[in-house]
């Protein structure tokens, strides 16, 4: 028996022989190669295998040229051969027999290439009729045989490559690995018939000299072998390839079913979670200091609270511009007496490129990456192959990770304190640490449904107009006539009834109309017709703030009709889907949320309402007209949401009734390109 270990040493000296065994000694090529022998410890392996199998190697070697030169059929040869060989698995058998061809050929060149320097390699050249002064002769042989040679290894160096595979993943019961297993015996059969072939025309050509020249070499045959070995190269290194692929998978599978076994553990503290998660190599530290932009140990997250940024590399530059701001304010708020920062968490960025091997070959993602961490204030791991492909499946299965950013939440001792706190982040910034259910719950139970909650964080401007007699209204759409006309005419009424209103312009939810969004917004502030923000992150972040807070009520169940702030958002959402829309207050209250139409009710003050702001007041005149008179004609457009596939766990309720009408609404699946992000799938709910 020849161990799989051995099989691979014998390979390697097999493969510098062929490599040699050229028409002349100073190939450039050949000389540069390194001397597998050259190492000590290599050698003494050498030494070892060659011990156990020189006698098998001699054995066939001597069978070959024998039974060649006697007439014998290839095919009857190379079963002499396996019979010979018959204790050896077939990896034995194709590099045993290859080692006797290197012997055969390996000396065959050595005469040619020493003929004319040493004596004695002149003497023995005669002695076996090596035709050295027969240069086209030896041009021959080296040409025609070369191909075959070539294949002859590579077929050789994947069957060796397939018996180190580990047993304990490529198993018979396996049906498909089975079966293309089984063609190793085929690829070893046509591989040692090569073998055959090969030695055959040497041993002609020394057997009957000059006289054969340029006749002797078949090259139809070994045309034909070659490019049989190419087939069966192409097979094997495909079956290669599928059986890494099928380890992996087991592999993979393994390590799953251990980092949830370690997730459902209790722990002293995190650092088994973070490492099973993060998986620093030995030697290598895993963290970069977003800080110091130095390279840092796990250890500085030892029994800390740990946000887990986790996102691909198309995070977007609103999402990361406003948490860089919240997380700045938290640790400037949070700065001791001793000038250093007393953070109670840490945030860890995790960037995630599935496949890996997208990132390894990719220059373009590599920059990116760089691009996006090189500003990040935060640690980041130091590159996206730390995080391997069953951390990802982790991720995928247990944290409903989609691509979209999520911030899972490990604390001091390795429990998952939040799933996803990007939605608390985003309404209450850090005053929602430790970022635990019950710490929203306490949260909302502080809260209502008012201008307060709807612009707390975003603009201070909007948050000082926020007085018992200020009359704000905020307002969104991308129809350029219909902003003016609506913003004109509320200035119109709100002068005529002598009440001071402050109006701003808030986007559009859909990120695809970011460009157009941009220019209404620019044109707005250029013509004065209301507060707009000039900066996108923050239109970015009002839209996200109001989705968040939807997601967060679904996630603690408040999904029902009588909860203002959802019927509030619901109105909000699916107006903005409409086309423009309005939501008035006085002071911090909400009074009314409008679709477009509330912009007849504004035209229409002169000809209706106006009458009634003396004894109704302002906001009571508006709104009566509005519901008694304008809906009456266009009728209360019923509710329509989109709830992004990355939204799905935990997020999306089983049913939705429409805030207008109460009925049930309807479900649907529609695809929505976005330009400035990639395809993605939303779910819609339509009544």
């Amino acid at each position: 028996m020849l161990a799989k270990s051995k099989c691979v040493v014998l390979l390697s000296l097999v493969e510098d022989i062929l490599d040699r065994a050229t028409l002349d000694s100073e190939d450039t090529n050949a000389s540069m190669l390194p001397l597998p022998t050259e190492d000590k410890l290599m050698q003494s392996s050498m030494m070892s295998v060659l011990d156990s199998v020189s006698y098998a190697i001699d054995r066939v070697a001597c069978e070959i040229a024998y039974k060649s030169l006697t007439g014998s059929d290839a095919h009857e040869i190379t079963m002499s051969v396996f019979e010979h060989l018959s204790s050896f698995h077939w990896d034995g058998k194709l590099v045993l027999t290859l080692a006797a061809f290197a012997l055969n050929y390996g000396e065959f060149w050595l005469l040619v290439q020493f003929y004319s320097k040493n004596q004695l390699a002149k003497s023995l050249a005669l002695l076996k009729l090596v035709p050295v002064q027969n240069r086209v002769t030896l041009e021959s042989v080296s040409q025609g045989l070369n191909d075959l040679i070539r294949e002859m290894k590579n077929v050789t160096a994947c069957v060796v490559e397939l018996s180190e595979l580990p047993d304990r993943y490529i198993t018979p019961d396996v049906p498909q690995l089975a079966r293309i297993l089984s063609t190793i015996p085929i690829a070893v059969y046509w591989t040692i018939r090569s073998v055959v072939a090969c030695i055959s025309q040497i041993n002609m050509i020394t057997a009957m000299g000059h006289e054969m020249m340029n006749t002797q070499m078949d090259l139809w045959e070994t045309s034909m072998l070659a490019n049989k070995l190419k087939n069966i190269h192409d097979h094997l290194s495909e079956t290669l390839r599928l059986c890494y692929r099928h380890i992996e998978k087991q592999r993979s599978s393994e390590s799953l079913k251990v980092l949830h076994s370690l997730f459902d553990t209790t722990h002293i503290d995190n650092m088994k979670i973070l490492t099973a998660l993060i998986h620093p190599k030995p030697h290598i530290t895993p963290l970069q200091d977003g800080l110091t932009k130095r390279k840092v140990h796990l250890d500085v997250l030892r029994r800390k609270t740990v946000l887990l940024l986790i996102s691909d590399l198309n995070i977007l530059q609103d999402e990361l511009s406003i948490f860089e701001q919240i997380y700045t304010e938290s640790r400037r708020n949070l700065v001791g007496v001793d000038g250093k920062s007393h953070m109670p968490y840490e945030v860890v960025w995790v960037p995630v490129v599935d496949p890996i091997e997208d990132f390894e070959r990719s220059p373009i993602l590599q920059k990116k990456f760089e691009d996006l961490r090189d500003p990040m204030p935060w640690y980041s791991v130091d590159s996206p192959k730390l995080i391997e492909r069953h951390v990802v499946e982790f991720m995928r299965g247990r944290w409903h990770f989609m691509n979209k950013p999520i911030l899972v939440v490990i604390d001091p001792q390795g429990n998952e304190a939040s799933l996803n706190a990007l939605h608390m982040i985003w309404i209450w910034g850090t005053e929602a640490f430790p970022f635990t259910r019950s710490r929203e719950e306490e949260l909302w139970r502080r809260e209502t449904f008012s201008l307060n909650l709807i612009v707390d964080g975003i603009d201070s401007v909007i948050f000082n107009w926020i007085i018992p007699d200020n009359y704000i209204f905020l307002y969104g759409g991308d129809d350029l006539d219909w902003i003016r006309r609506f913003t004109m005419a509320a200035k119109a009424t709100a002068k005529d009834s002598n009440v001071n209103l402050e109006m701003a312009y808030v986007g559009k939810r859909n990120h695809s109309h970011r460009e157009q969004i941009r220019r209404i917004s620019e044109t707005i502030r250029s013509e004065n017709l209301s507060h707009s923000w000039a900066e996108p992150a923050l239109m970015w972040f009002f839209w996200t703030r109001l989705e968040s807070m939807l997601y967060s009520k679904i996630q603690l169940g408040k999904a029902d009709d009588q909860d203002d702030v959802m019927q509030g958002i619901k109105k909000i959402l699916s107006y903005d889907k409409l086309g423009g829309w309005a939501l008035l207050s006085k002071g911090p209250e909400i009074v009314m949320i409008a679709h477009g139409a509330v912009e007849r009710t504004m035209s229409a003050y002169d000809r209706t309402w106006k009458t009634h702001v003396p004894t109704k007041g302002y906001t009571k005149a508006m709104y009566d007209h509005h519901h008694d008179e304008v809906l009456r004609e266009t009728g209360k457009p019923c509710g329509h949401f989109d709830f992004h596939i990355t939204a799905r766990s935990g997020r999306i309720p089983e049913k939705m009734n429409c805030f207008e009408c109460q009925r049930p609404m309807e479900k649907y699946m529609s695809f929505t390109c976005c330009h400035d992000e990639k395809l993605h799938e939303d779910e819609n709910y339509n009544f």
